[in-house]
């Protein structure tokens, strides 16, 4: 059982940035990939970004390629999120989620969540 802890969340202004931070509790967090996921009022969860078991691979959703970069640092249980240029697009619930797959691009494919924290940007 892997708990998860986001932090970092916000309100900011567009072009501002802003960084995210989850923190896991449980054994074997270098098994697991890990994603970001966002969801913003009256739309549905997506995928934001994932990155591999010992972070040698990561992947991006289109609309926050360039912008926001995902790391994790295994000895702190931990996974980060760093949002530049942020827009009023990218205000949502921040969620992370572990998956057992090698980078959790879809809901299917994780097992485990935190509670979310907000990041509203505005214009």
């Amino acid at each position: 059982q892997v708990q998860l802890v986001e932090s970092g969340g916000g309100l900011v202004q567009a072009g501002d940035s802003l960084s995210l931070s989850c923190v896991a509790s449980g054994p074997l967090f270098s098994r697991y990939g890990m994603g970001w996921f966002r969801q913003a009022p009256r739309k549905e969860r997506e995928f934001v970004a994932a990155i591999s078991w010992f972070g040698g691979a990561t992947y991006y959703s289109d609309p926050v390629k360039g912008r926001f970069t995902i790391s994790r640092d295994n000895a702190k249980s931990t996974v980060y999120l760093e949002m530049a240029s942020l827009k009023p697009d990218d205000t949502a619930v921040y969620y992370c989620a572990a998956g057992w797959s090698r980078t959790p691009n879809s809901i299917r494919e994780t097992d485990y969540w935190g509670q979310g924290t907000q990041v509203t940007v505005s214009s």
